[in-house]
C-alpha cells in the first residue's frame, strides 16, 4: 500500500522510550531513521557513546544507529530538509516539552509525541489508532492555529490506558456508566530496571505521580468528538482509578469493574471483543496486530510475563470476565507498556498518519 519511505527524526533518542523507537525502526518498511537527536550535552557524540552504560533494551544497539552522530534536539534549524516528521520522547519539564513540540510543528515538521504535554490541548488529537482515528480531523484546525501547512502535533495516550480503554471501547454500544480500575504498572513505565530500582524488589509502591488523574481524564478525550475545531470530552462514564507500581519488568495489568446503562450478557461482551477491528487492521498497517483484542479462558490469564508479547506486544489481552456484586461486570486486562503503550503505539500512530496522507 505504502510506496514512499518517510525520513524520520527521533527526539530524545537516548532515553528509554527513545531507545525503543530506535530499535523498532531498524527494519521498518515505511520509515527510515535519518536523524537522532538528544540533549545539548550529548550532541556531537555517536549514539553508541551517548547510551553507553544506560542501554536498557533486550536487543543490541541497531547497527544503523550505533555510529550516527547525535544532533541537539533543540536546534530545529539543523533539521530542515532532513526529515518528514519526528517522534518525540524527551525528558524535560512539561511546559518545556509543550513549547519544543510546538516549535517543531511551526517549522513545518510534524510531531508524533510520546509525551503528555499536549494531551490536554483541545486541537491536538490523542489517538489510540483502533479506537478514535476520526480525531485526526482536528489537525486541520490545529494547523490554522499554528499557521502551518504541514506541521502539527499528534500524541498517543498514557501507557496504562492501553490495558483497559481498548477493552472498554467496543462496549460503549451498551452505554458505559461507571468504571473503576486499578492498574498494576511495570517498572519500565518509570524508565527503570530492577538494577536501577532496587526498592521495588519484594515490594509494591501504591503511588505514581499524576497517573490516577490521567487514567480518569484521558479516556474521556479519547471517547469524545471533534466539534468547533477542538475535541470535546465525553461526559460518561464516571471513572475512578488507582495506580500501583509493581515488581514486573514490562507489561501493565488492569483490574476493571464496569456498570452499563443496558447490561450486556457475557456472550455479548466476548463477541464485541472478538469482532472489534479498527483502521489499522482494515488498512493492514505494518505494526498493527491482526487480532487487536485477545480473550483468555484460563482463570490465571492474562499474565504480563506470558502475554505481554501477544502479537509482537501490540495486542491487548483480557481474561476473568465475570459478573460483579456491585458493578455489572469485572475483568482483567493486560498490555505491553513500552510497545503498545509507548513507542510501538507511537509508530502505529505514525503509520496511520502516513496512510492518511498527513505527512505529505
Amino acid at each position: 500500500m505504502q510506496k514512499k519511505k518517510y525520513r524520520v527524526g527521533i527526539v530524545g533518542s537516548t532515553g528509554t522510550v527513545g531507545q525503543k523507537f530506535v530499535t523498532l525502526l531498524e527494519h521498518h518498511p515505511w520509515f527510515e531513521p535519518a536523524v537522532l537527536l538528544a540533549s545539548k550535552q550529548n550532541a556531537g557524540k555517536t549514539y553508541r557513546e551517548a547510551v553507553a552504560g544506560r542501554w536498557v533494551q533486550n536487543a543490541q544497539i541497531p547497527a544503523y544507529a550505533a555510529d550516527m552522530v547525535l544532533l541537539d534536539g533543540e536546534d530545529i534549524s539543523a533539521l530542515e530538509g532532513q526529515v518528514d516528521f519526528v517522534f518525540c520522547a524527551v525528558n524535560m519539564k512539561k511546559e518545556e516539552i509543550a513549547a519544543l513540540e510546538e516549535r517543531y510543528a511551526r517549522r513545518e515538521i510534524p510531531v508524533v509525541s510520546n509525551n503528555s504535554a499536549h494531551r490536554g490541548t483541545g486541537d491536538v488529537p490523542m489517538i489510540i489508532p483502533e479506537v478514535n482515528p476520526e480525531h485526526l480531523a482536528v489537525i486541520e484546525a490545529q494547523r490554522k492555529r499554528l499557521g502551518t501547512k504541514k506541521g502539527f502535533i499528534a500524541v498517543k495516550s498514557n501507557c496504562s490506558l492501553q490495558s483497559y480503554v481498548p477493552l472498554l471501547s467496543p462496549l460503549r454500544q451498551f452505554g458505559l456508566k461507571e468504571v473503576a480500575v486499578c492498574t498494576y504498572q511495570a517498572i519500565s513505565g518509570a524508565g527503570k530496571t530492577f538494577d536501577t530500582m532496587p526498592e521495588i524488589v519484594d515490594n509494591l509502591i501504591p503511588y505514581i505521580g499524576g497517573e490516577e488523574e490521567k487514567s480518569e481524564r484521558e479516556p474521556l478525550k479519547i471517547w469524545g468528538r471533534v466539534q468547533g475545531g477542538v475535541i470535546v470530552d465525553a461526559k460518561e462514564p464516571r471513572i475512578s482509578a488507582q495506580c500501583v507500581r509493581v515488581p514486573v519488568s514490562d507489561g501493565h495489568t488492569a483490574a476493571v469493574f464496569v456498570s452499563f446503562c443496558d447490561k450486556p450478557t457475557k456472550d455479548d461482551i466476548l463477541a464485541a471483543w472478538q469482532s472489534f477491528q479498527g483502521e489499522p487492521q482494515k488498512l493492514s498497517l505494518p505494526s498493527a496486530p491482526k487480532q487487536f483484542l485477545h480473550y483468555f479462558e484460563e482463570n490465571d490469564r492474562p499474565q504480563p510475563k506470558l502475554d505481554r508479547m501477544c502479537e509482537n506486544g501490540m495486542a491487548v489481552s483480557a481474561g476473568r470476565l465475570r459478573e460483579d456484586n456491585l458493578f455489572d461486570w469485572k475483568f482483567i486486562g493486560c498490555s505491553h507498556n513500552t510497545l503498545r503503550g509507548a513507542a510501538g503505539g507511537g509508530v502505529l500512530l505514525a503509520e496511520l498518519l502516513a496512510a492518511k496522507g498527513y505527512f505529505d
